[in-house]
C-alpha cells in the first residue's frame, strides 16, 4: 500500500486540541507495551502543550490528510543540534509511511547551525528503532527515567550531503 497523501506544515495553537488527541491515540499502544499509562505523551495537559507550541525553541510539524491531523513530530532546537520527540501517527495510518514523510520534512525547519539530529524512543520499541535506523540514525546510548528506558539515536547532518545548505531554509 502506498503512503497516504499528506500536507506537512507547522502546527499552531489553533490545532492544540487535535494534536493532544492525536498524540494520546498514537501513544496508547506504547503505554500498553510498557505497562505504563503515565508516559509523558499521555499525561501532558492542554496548557502544557500550548506552552510548548508557543516556545521559540520548539517546532511541531503536523501531517494533514485533508482537514484531519494524522501525524506530528516535535523538534527541540538547541545550539548545534535538534532533538526529535513525540513522533505520532494516527493508529489507523501507522506503518503506512506518514512517520517517514514527517522525518523527511524536518530539515527545512532546522536552524542553520544544526549539525546533528537526536531522537529518543523506548528501548524496546522495535518498530520505532527500525524506522530511525532506516533513516540514518545510529544508537548512541540508553537512559532510564523512572520505570522507562529510552534509546537515544543520533544522525550527523551532511554525511551524505543531502541535509546540508537547504535553499530556502526558514530561520526559526
Amino acid at each position: 500500500m502506498s503512503a497516504p497523501e499528506v500536507r506537512i506544515d507547522v502546527v499552531g495553537q489553533e490545532h492544540a486540541g487535535e494534536l493532544l488527541t492525536l498524540r494520546r491515540a498514537a501513544f496508547v499502544s506504547e503505554a500498553q507495551a510498557y505497562g505504563d499509562p503515565n508516559i509523558p505523551p499521555l499525561t501532558q495537559t492542554l496548557d502544557e502543550l500550548l506552552t510548548d507550541l508557543e516556545s521559540g525553541d520548539v517546532t511541531t510539524l503536523g501531517a494533514w490528510a485533508g482537514h484531519r491531523l494524522v501525524g506530528s513530530v516535535r523538534v527541540q532546537h538547541d545550539p548545534g543540534k535538534a532533538t526529535l520527540g513525540r513522533l505520532a501517527v494516527a493508529p489507523d495510518l501507522q506503518g503506512k509511511g506518514v512517520g517517514t514523510q514527517l522525518l523527511l520534512a524536518i530539515p527545512p525547519y532546522l536552524r542553520e547551525d544544526t549539525a546533528e539530529l537526536w531522537v529518543f524512543t523506548g528501548r524496546d520499541s522495535v518498530h520505532n528503532l527500525a524506522l530511525y535506523q532506516k533513516h540514518g540514525y545510529t544508537h548512541q546510548h540508553d537512559q532510564t527515567a523512572g520505570d522507562l528506558t529510552y534509546a537515544y539515536l543520533r544522525k550527523i547532518l551532511g554525511e551524505d550531503g543531502s541535509d546540508v545548505e537547504i535553499p530556502g531554509r526558514p530561520s526559526i
